[in-house]
């Protein structure tokens, strides 16, 4: 492939750590995000724009070698802002992909796509044990990322990988993470097998480190070419001994959403708390 890969929601964490990965992978990279890049790096393109804007998606596509759509709030939000955050700027990322003859884009999804799902009792967690159980708004908008990628595949040929991530942070912050965790080096590292990969068509693979508590199975993802390098294992005593081990009875740990399938995430319940939350095209 050649030109850059457009990266929507480029300001946040997901955003931040591949670009500071994949140019070092030899990806050019083009930077959209509703706020302006405050740390751009040499030979970075930078645009300003909402995600769901399709007219300014379609520009800055053009000439892109693939599109990493990642832009849309983090968690829980009212119905309007998840729709305009997440299920618009998807269709929006896809179909510039298209109008601009962009081959491939590589969406992230999420575990909440499937947060109701129970826990294996033993063994690891395919994508097909996994099908579509959201936990919440912003896992209805998971699920919709995934069939609109599917219809765009289906439908115009497009390559389209959904990367259900676990938990993108800098280093795991609970138990539960001990198992969903995917650290900055292994998001750069899947999303440069996902823009590699030969012809995959459209493809849903889990998102995670090689976790030795994980229990999600990687093999679909390996077979993208992913080599995962980290563990969070590396955390594990200093995290039981804060927070205990897990309990198997507890829903945080039972169900592949965790937290997310708790009351206290309600619509609802979110929006009492923090107020109506605006419709945003921002970092994921």
């Amino acid at each position: 492939m050649t030109g850059p890969v457009l990266v929507t929601g480029a300001a946040g964490g997901l955003g931040t750590a591949l670009r500071g990965g994949l140019p070092e992978r030899g990806w050019a990279l083009r930077s959209l995000d509703v706020v302006p890049i405050e740390d751009p790096r040499p030979g970075e393109e930078h645009l300003v724009a909402d995600a769901a804007d399709l007219s300014a998606m379609t520009d800055a596509a053009q000439g892109a070698a693939a599109v990493v759509h990642l832009a849309g709030i983090l968690g829980e939000a009212t119905w309007p802002a998840i729709v305009h955050s997440h299920i618009e700027t998807t269709r929006s990322a896809l179909e510039a992909a298209r109008r601009a003859g962009v081959p491939r884009v590589v969406l992230a999804s999420s575990n909440h796509a499937s947060g109701f799902t129970p826990r294996p009792a033993s063994g690891l967690l395919t994508e097909a044990d996994a099908p579509p159980r959201p936990d919440t708004y912003y896992g209805v908008a998971k699920v919709t990322m995934e069939a609109l990628g599917s219809l765009y595949a289906d439908r115009y040929g497009l390559d389209v990988v959904c990367l259900r991530i676990g938990s993108a942070f800098p280093r795991p912050t609970t138990v539960r993470q001990l198992a969903t965790w995917l650290s900055p080096g292994d998001t750069v590292r899947l999303v440069d097998a996902a823009l590699r990969a030969p012809s995959p068509g459209f493809r849903v693979v889990w998102g995670v480190s090689a976790n030795t508590r994980g229990w999600w199975d990687l093999t679909a993802a390996r077979a993208l070419g992913y080599e995962p390098a980290d563990d969070a294992e590396a955390y594990a005593a200093e995290l039981i001994a804060a927070q205990g081990e897990a309990d198997p009875a507890d829903p945080v740990h039972a169900r592949v959403g965790g937290e997310y399938t708790l009351p206290g995430v309600d619509v609802d319940v979110v929006e009492a708390a923090q107020g109506p939350v605006q419709p945003s095209g921002g970092p994921r």
